[in-house]
């Protein structure tokens, strides 16, 4: 019974890892291979960076200091948001590595309980020891 209970919990546990995993990949590619229609040049930027409702509270000064810092950083991050979509491969293969990883940690803990499992049987003796201790 507690070998059924063990195994049938551990694969379950490794489908709810295998989804998780499968759903991982689908969300990271997706905003991988997304990734490279943000590159609309200083009009996104404008857009992306500060709300208009915080714009109102923060002082001129900084807001200038902000744009300069974002102007001489545009350039940079829009190259990287270029490169981005052709990563969406590595990320397929990071997946199953991870996915790999996690579900031979499953399989071993499962097996690791089930070895326990046999050494709890074996050192009370199952379940026909009671009877035999009151026979002799």
């Amino acid at each position: 019974m507690f070998y059924a209970l063990n195994w049938f919990l551990s694969l379950a546990l490794l489908a709810l890892w295998s989804l998780a995993c499968w759903g991982m990949h689908a969300v990271t590619v997706w905003a991988v291979s997304s990734a490279g229609a943000l590159t609309g040049g200083s009009a996104v930027a404008n857009t992306i960076l500060v709300p208009g409702w915080l714009k109102a509270w923060m002082p001129p000064e900084l807001m200038g200091q902000w744009e300069a810092f974002v102007s001489s950083v545009g350039p940079m991050v829009q190259a990287l948001l270029e490169a981005v979509p052709a990563l969406a491969g590595g990320v397929t293969f990071l997946a199953w590595v991870l996915w790999g990883l996690g579900a031979v940690l499953l399989v071993a803990l499962a097996v690791g309980i089930h070895i326990l499992i046999a050494l709890a049987k074996r050192h009370n003796g199952g379940p026909g020891a009671a009877k035999a201790a009151l026979v002799r």
